[in-house]
């Protein structure tokens, strides 16, 4: 069995043990608290992680674009949110294709998306489900309120090709209860006018836990929690000893006592920091942080005695673990330095 010594650097490196326990204990919760799973395979980008997902109890996944739902749909996933805007003949007619393999459903915040879906799906036996997406605070995507969610739904609800599926959120962080009142409002809305709305589905890993068995959300989506990363570790989802993924890098020089240069840099680490104000840190070296990025330099600060020497083989956990993933076109599941398996991100850069 090969061992992490034997690889290339710069790598991404996924402790297995730690993956399969962040997945059981997500579903624990879930099931714990009432709530349906479906992950959002952002994170991993990777089959197999899904398929892992599912057998532990989720009810299907989330994926963001038709690429990757196509990738998973290729590898046997069956039930696949598409929580995204689809415009475009090209894309439409993908969706629809898409819709002929799996159970599909997708979002629309917009009439002149809803136009596009029900002008491709006019199967009344065969109805494409579509939620109604909500901005409950996080100024992205959806609808601005009740009203505007309630008038969507009955738009969808009079679509012959298309089956009113319920709301979706993705809410602002540490901002649930804003979310919670503002979905209440709107199922109440739903509900005076006769429509049922039996799935609202929210995201985000911090948040999750602390949903509780009284909420009006019924379907959770996280992504990161199968591997955390600084910024979960930092919101107290969990410890830098939860964190599965890591970037295996070299040290390439060391001008300085209190500076170090790694062989990962933006191209490997990822510049968004999700506010953080450092791009990483080293495990297993305390007061290591990595303070600079260039494309294929990591600079490395060092602090309360830390030392590194020239060549050496460090672990590097990023702040954001989704956007590293999709960098590198393959991932290697480790136990301890072993590497039981090496795997393509199969659904890396998929972008349509």
């Amino acid at each position: 069995m090969p061992s992490i010594d034997d690889l290339d650097t710069p790598a991404i490196l996924i402790d297995a043990a730690r993956a399969e326990a962040n997945i059981k204990k997500a579903q624990a919760h879930a099931d714990a608290h009432g709530l349906k799973l479906r992950p959002h395979i952002k994170t991993h980008k990777l089959p197999y992680w899904a398929k892992k997902q599912v057998g532990a109890g989720a009810v299907g996944i989330t994926c963001q674009k038709i690429g990757e739902a196509e990738v998973m749909a290729d590898a046997g996933l069956t039930d696949i949110f598409l929580p995204y805007n689809i415009l475009g003949r090209a894309k439409l007619e993908r969706l629809k294709a898409l819709h002929g393999r799996v159970t599909l459903s997708v979002t629309a915040d917009s009439r002149e998306t809803l136009e596009g879906l029900a002008a491709t799906f006019t199967d009344t036996d065969h109805p494409l489900q579509v939620l109604v997406e909500c901005d409950t605070g996080m100024g992205r995507c959806g609808v601005q309120s009740a009203d505007d969610a309630l008038a969507l739904a009955k738009v969808i609800d009079k679509a012959k090709g298309l089956a009113f599926g319920g709301l979706m959120t993705y809410p602002a962080a540490g901002r649930a209860a804003e979310a919670e009142a503002w979905l209440k409002a709107a199922r109440d809305a739903l509900a005076a006018a006769g429509l049922a709305c039996e799935r609202i589905s929210s995201g985000g890993t911090p948040d999750m836990w602390r949903s509780g068995e009284d909420s009006v959300v019924t379907e959770y989506r996280p992504g990161t929690y199968i591997y955390l990363d600084r910024y979960q570790v930092a919101k107290g989802v969990g410890t830098l000893n939860d964190c599965a993924l890591t970037v295996l890098a070299t040290v390439v020089s060391h001008p300085t006592p209190t500076r170090a240069i790694l062989d990962s840099g933006s191209k490997a680490l990822s510049s968004d920091t999700l506010g953080l104000p450092e791009f990483g840190e080293l495990l297993g070296v305390p007061g290591a942080r990595v303070t600079g990025l260039s494309e294929e330099h990591g600079t490395v600060t060092l602090s309360d005695g830390a030392a590194l020497h020239i060549g050496e083989r460090v672990r590097v956990v990023p702040d954001h673990c989704c956007v590293v993933t999709n960098l590198f076109d393959q991932v290697h599941l480790i136990d301890g330095d072993k590497v039981l398996e090496t795997l393509p991100v199969a659904a890396r850069g998929r972008m349509g």
